[in-house]
C-alpha cells in the first residue's frame, strides 16, 4: 500500500505544547502498549506499519517538521518536502510526483492520501487497504473515504452520496452547514469529509500536467514557490464526475482543539501535577520540570511549556488562536534529527540553550559569523570537532567557540549526551548559522 499522509498545521490551536516547528502531531500525550507516551504520528504510523509491514509511507510536509519527523519515526520514512505553503493541492502532486520520479512507484498503482493526525484504530487502517484496492480495481478516477457523522457538526464539509450503500457515486459536496442544515445533511445519508481519498498514481499526474507545467519532480520542486495556492477538492475533487465514495462508520476524530484532544486522553494528568478532589474534568499536560497544583478547577485545560501556560475553559480553548498570534517570541522547544533543545534564559545579547543528543547521532557541522559560543557538557561523553581537530569530552568539560569556528559534537555512545550551550552576541538568529561537510 502506497500511503501519504498529509503533515501541516501551524500549531496555534495548541500551544503552549505546540508551535511552528512542533504541530499537533508531534505532542507526545498518547500511551502505547508498553505504557511509553507516543505522539498523533507516532501511533499513526505505528497503526499503518501493524496493518502492512511493508507499506510505503511518504509524509508531505513542510521543511521546519523534517526534523520533528525524523526525530520520532527514524531516517527510513519518505519525505516529501514542501519549500513552501501552497495548500494541499501542490503538496499532494509533489508528493505523487516524488513517488514516481524518486521512489520509483508505477503509474498504475493505487495511492492512498489522508491526514497524518487524526484519531483511530485498526478498523480504519482495514478500510485504507479496501480503499486503496477500489482506487487499483474500480472504475472511478478518485474514489473517498466518507465519515459516518456522529453528531450534526458545523466543522466538517459534507459528501453528498447517491444512496447508502458501502461504496456509491458521489452526487456533491456541501461547504460547511449550520447545525440545521447538517441535520438535514445527515438524514440523506451524507458522510463527513475527512480529507481521505485514493487513486491511481497516473490520474493525479495527468491531473498535475493538465494544471501545472512541469516535466518532472524536481522541476516542479523548484517552481514550487510561483504555484497558485488551491485546495485539492477545489482543484481536483469537485470537478471530477467519475467519482466515488466508500463508507467508513468506525472511530475517527479530529483531535484540532484542547477540548477534543483532551477526550482522547487515557489520565488527566501528563507531566508533574496534582489536582485536589473539588477538580472537576479537569486535564493537565506539564511539558516542564516545575511542578503544578491545581485547585478547584472544572471544565478546564492547564498546559506548560517552556513556551508558556494555558489555563482555560475547555470550550473556550477552541478560540485562543487570535491570542497566540499577538505573542512574539522565539521557539523554546523543539525536536531535531539528532535530539532536541529547550530555551532556558533569553537575554538581550545571550542566549541558555539545553541541548540533548541522541545516541549515534551528531549536530550538523556549522560555524555562525554573529554569535560566540560557549559549550559545558552536563552527561554523557561524545568527541567535539573544533575547526577539523577532535576531542573526547566528558561531564565537566567546557568549549569554547568564537564567531566563524567550525564546530560539531558527536554522540558515539549508547546513553544520551547533554550540555548546556550559551550563546553570545548582538544578532542572535536561527538565520546565522553556516554548514559544511565533515
Amino acid at each position: 500500500m502506497n500511503i501519504i499522509l498529509l503533515s501541516g498545521g501551524s500549531g496555534q490551536r495548541l500551544w503552549p505544547l505546540s508551535n511552528d516547528v512542533r504541530s499537533k502531531q508531534f505532542i507526545k500525550i498518547f500511551k502505547d502498549s508498553d505504557g511509553e507516551y507516543e505522539s498523533m504520528v507516532q501511533r499513526v504510523y505505528r497503526q499503518i506499519r501493524a496493518i502492512d509491514a511493508d507499506a510505503n509511507v511518504t509524509i508531505a510536509t513542510s521543511k521546519s517538521q523534517v526534523s520533528a519527523i525524523n526525530n520520532q519515526l527514524g531516517m527510513g520514512v519518505g519525505i516529501s518536502i514542501e519549500p513552501c505553503r501552497r495548500d494541499t493541492f501542490p503538496a499532494i502532486a509533489l508528493a505523487s510526483s516524488y513517488l514516481h520520479d524518486v521512489q520509483n512507484v508505477g503509474l498504475d498503482e493505487p495511492v492512498v492520501v489522508c491526514p497524518v493526525d487524526p484519531y483511530v484504530e485498526k478498523e480504519y487502517f482495514v478500510a485504507l487497504e479496501k480503499l486503496s484496492k477500489l482506487a487499483a480495481e474500480g472504475d472511478a478516477n478518485l474514489t473517498l473515504m466518507g465519515i459516518d457523522p456522529t453528531y450534526p457538526s458545523e466543522k466538517y464539509g459534507y459528501i453528498i452520496p447517491e444512496n447508502k450503500d458501502e461504496v456509491s457515486k458521489v452526487i456533491s459536496f456541501k461547504e460547511k452547514p449550520d447545525v440545521e442544515t447538517a441535520k438535514d445533511y445527515i438524514s440523506k445519508g451524507a458522510l463527513w469529509n475527512g480529507g481521505i481519498f485514493a487513486y491511481k498514481l497516473s490520474y493525479l499526474l495527468d491531473k498535475a500536467h493538465e494544471l501545472i507545467d512541469f516535466t518532472d519532480y524536481q522541476d516542479l520542486f523548484d517552481k514550487y514557490d510561483t504555484l497558485e495556492k488551491i485546495s485539492f477538492d477545489y482543484a481536483v475533487v469537485e470537478k471530477e464526475s467519475r467519482i466515488n465514495v466508500m463508507r467508513f462508520g468506525g472511530l475517527w476524530k479530529d483531535l484540532g482543539t484542547w477540548n477534543t484532544l483532551t477526550e482522547a486522553m487515557e489520565e488527566n494528568v501528563i507531566g508533574e501535577a496534582l489536582l485536589n478532589e473539588k477538580c472537576d474534568n479537569v486535564h493537565v499536560i506539564n511539558d516542564m520540570n516545575i511542578p503544578v497544583i491545581v485547585m478547584g478547577l472544572k471544565n478546564a485545560i492547564v498546559a506548560c511549556s517552556p513556551d508558556g501556560i494555558l489555563v482555560s475553559d475547555k470550550e473556550q480553548s477552541s478560540y485562543i488562536k487570535p491570542f497566540v498570534e499577538k505573542i512574539e517570541q522565539p521557539i523554546m522547544f523543539a525536536e531535531k534529527s539528532w535530539g532536541s533543545y529547550r530555551v532556558l534564559d533569553v537575554e538581550k545579547d545571550s542566549m541558555t540553550i539545553k541541548v540533548t543528543l541522541n545516541p549515534g547521532h551528531r549536530m550538523n557541522y556549522h560555524s555562525h559569523e554573529r554569535r560566540d559560543e560557549v559549550w559545558s557538557v552536563v552527561r554523557g561523553t561524545g568527541l567535539t570537532v573544533i575547526d577539523g581537530f577532535e576531542k573526547k569530552v566528558h561531564p565537566g568539560d567546557v568549549i569554547h567557540m568564537k564567531a566563524g569556528t567550525k564546530h560539531t559534537i558527536i554522540n558515539d555512545n549508547g546513553e544520551e549526551l547533554q550540555l548546556i550551550e550559551v550563546q553570545m552576541g548582538t544578532d542572535i538568529t536561527v538565520e546565522d548559522k553556516i554548514k559544511y561537510e565533515l
